[in-house]
C-alpha cells in the first residue's frame, strides 16, 4: 500500500477536507497514474452528499482523471511510464459477459465504479481528487498529444456521456440535433454534434448563454421559457439530447421531434417524467436514455476530439477551492467545467 494526498467528504453534510488515503500496491496488470487534473462532475456532489443513496465515508470522488503513468505492473503492455492517460467512470468489470465482450463494459453487472464502488479486493474505490491512483491498465485511456490534459479531463465523463448517444443514433452530415441545456454536458454535446456534421440548436431556459452557444457552433439558440420556441421548432429535429437533470414538460419536447425521432436523456432528474403515450405513438417517436460509453468508444471519442481540436471549456482551480466550486456547480455558475489542479492537493 502507498499513502497519497487527497480531498475527501467526511460525511454527507460536511465540506470536503484535505486528507490522505491508501492506494493498493501494483498488481501485474496495474498502472500507477500521477494525476495532473481532475474534473468536477455534478455526480460527485450527488454521491458525496448521499443524494443518490447512502455513501461510505470518508469518500474521495472524481471520475474525470487525466495524468501520466508513473509505474507499470510486470504484465502491462498497453501503457508505459510517461504515457498520457485518462480514467473515467469505471475501473473494472468482469471481462467475460456479453456486454464486456462487445466493448460495452458500462453495462456489465459487475462493473466497478471509479469511486463509491466495491473493488475486487473488497475495498471501496476512491476517485480522482487525489495525487495518484492505481488502476487496471485495461481501464486507462490513451490521451492523444493533440489535446491538453486539463481540457481532456472532463472528456472522460462529460465527453463520452454526450458522444455515446450521438454515435448510437447516427448523428452526422445533415442531422438536425437539439441540445437541451448548455452546461458541463451540454457544451460538450454541442461541440461534438457540430464536429460530426449536424445542424445544432441549443434549448436553454434563457438566452444568457446564447453568445457562447453560437460560438461553439450552434446555428440557433432558443429560450424554453418562451412558448413560441416550441411552436417554431415543432417537428424539426432528428434527435433531442437532454443534458439537464431537471423536470421537463416531456410532451412539449417530444413535439420537437420529426416522425421516428428520438429524445434521449443523459441528465438524471430525481423525480420521474410524465410521458403521454400518444406523444410517442402518433409520430412513432422514442424516449430513450444513455449511459457513458465503453472503453473502445471512449478511446474513439478522445481520438476524435484530438483530431478536431475539441476540449472542454474549463476553469482550473486549486484544491482548496473545491467546496466553493461545488456550490457554484449547484448554482449553475460555471462555464463550463471546473478542473482541479492536482499539483495543489
Amino acid at each position: 500500500m502507498r499513502t497519497v494526498k487527497a480531498w475527501a467528504a467526511p460525511s454527507a453534510t460536511e465540506p470536503l477536507e484535505a486528507t490522505t488515503i491508501e492506494r493498493r500496491d501494483l498488481g501485474d496488470n496495474d498502472i500507477l497514474i500521477e494525476i495532473a487534473y481532475a474534473g468536477i462532475c455534478h455526480s460527485d456532489i450527488h454521491t458525496a452528499r448521499s443524494e443518490w443513496g447512502e455513501a461510505p465515508y470518508p469518500l474521495v470522488v472524481g471520475h474525470e482523471i487525466a495524468g501520466t503513468v508513473a509505474e507499470v505492473g510486470s504484465a502491462v503492455t498497453r501503457h508505459a511510464v510517461g504515457d498520457r492517460v485518462g480514467v473515467g467512470c469505471m475501473v473494472n468489470s468482469c471481462r467475460e459477459c456479453e456486454q464486456c465482450r462487445a466493448g460495452n463494459e458500462q453495462y456489465c453487472p459487475q462493473q466497478v465504479g471509479t469511486y463509491n464502488s466495491t473493488d475486487r479486493d473488497g475495498t471501496i474505490t476512491q476517485g480522482g481528487y487525489s495525487t495518484h491512483i492505481v488502476v487496471d491498465a485495461d481501464f486507462a485511456l490513451k490521451i492523444p498529444e493533440g489535446i491538453g490534459l486539463d481540457v481532456a479531463a472532463p472528456l472522460l465523463c462529460a465527453g463520452i456521456t454526450t458522444w455515446s448517444p450521438l454515435r448510437r443514433w447516427g448523428v452526422g452530415e445533415g442531422s438536425k440535433v437539439a441540445v437541451v441545456g448548455l452546461g458541463g454536458l451540454g457544451h460538450m454535446g454541442v461541440q461534438l454534434a457540430v464536429a460530426l456534421g449536424a445542424e445544432v440548436t441549443v434549448l436553454s431556459q434563457s438566452l444568457k448563454k446564447q453568445e457562447d452557444g453560437l460560438a461553439l457552433g450552434a446555428v440557433d439558440y432558443r429560450a424554453t421559457s418562451d412558448d413560441e420556441t416550441f411552436k417554431d421548432l415543432r417537428g424539426k429535429f432528428d434527435l433531442v439530447l437532454n443534458t439537464v437533470s431537471a423536470q421537463l414538460p416531456i410532451r412539449k419536447y417530444l413535439g420537437l421531434l420529426k416522425p421516428e425521432g428520438t429524445l434521449v436523456n443523459v441528465g438524471g432528474p430525481v423525480e420521474p417524467f410524465e410521458v403521454p403515450a400518444f406523444s410517442l405513438i402518433m409520430g412513432g417517436r422514442s424516449l430513450a436514455g444513455s449511459n457513458i460509453g465503453g472503453i473502445p468508444e471512449t478511446q474513439e471519442m478522445l481520438d476524435f476530439c484530438a483530431d478536431k481540436g475539441i476540449g472542454a471549456k474549463i476553469e482550473v482551480i486549486p484544491a482548496e477551492k473545491v467546496n466553493e466550486a461545488w456550490e457554484r456547480v449547484v448554482a449553475s455558475d460555471v462555464r463550463y467545467r471546473f478542473v482541479i489542479d492536482a499539483a495543489t492537493i
